[in-house]
């Protein structure tokens, strides 16, 4: 299908469909520290899936960063973030941790999908074509069902 983008896939199929890719792809750069490392000051917990959530986050990124020009770590922190539990106090906003976001896109780098601007990171040509490959893919899955 010709035409097809990021843009025309629902945005949870789409980050599904390419985190299994790259997890089946095996060339994703993971650190050690994936199964105990909260993903923000503001949760009390890991992730619960330990195995896959970096994936996630990784093709989350990657699809953040499609739909827009440049993106650096302190945007991702921000987006990732949530509200921290102040007890009886009211919630306020939490950044995520900057360290596991700077570790997504450094990995998505070595893969060559991202490329670094002066201003942060922006989708490489090959990135953006196997993102739209995906994203075709993932379509034609969800016409055949």
């Amino acid at each position: 299908m010709a035409g097809i983008t990021v843009k025309d896939v629902p945005a949870q199929d789409f980050i599904n469909a390419y985190a299994q890719f790259l997890q089946r792809q095996g060339k994703l750069e993971i650190p050690g520290y994936v199964d105990l490392v909260k993903t923000s000051a503001g949760n009390e917990l890991p992730p619960q899936e330990s195995e896959t959530w970096f994936y996630k986050r990784a093709a989350s990124a990657a699809r953040h960063i499609y739909l827009r020009k440049q993106v650096g770590v302190g945007k991702l922190n921000k987006l990732y973030g949530g509200a921290i539990n102040r007890g009886g106090r009211p919630s306020k906003h939490a950044d995520a941790s900057g360290s596991v976001n700077r570790r997504v896109l450094q990995s998505l780098e070595k893969l060559g999908v991202l490329e670094v601007t002066p201003k942060g990171r922006r989708i490489s040509a090959n990135g953006q074509r196997d993102l739209d490959r995906i994203a075709a893919q993932t379509l034609e899955n969800e016409d055949d069902e």
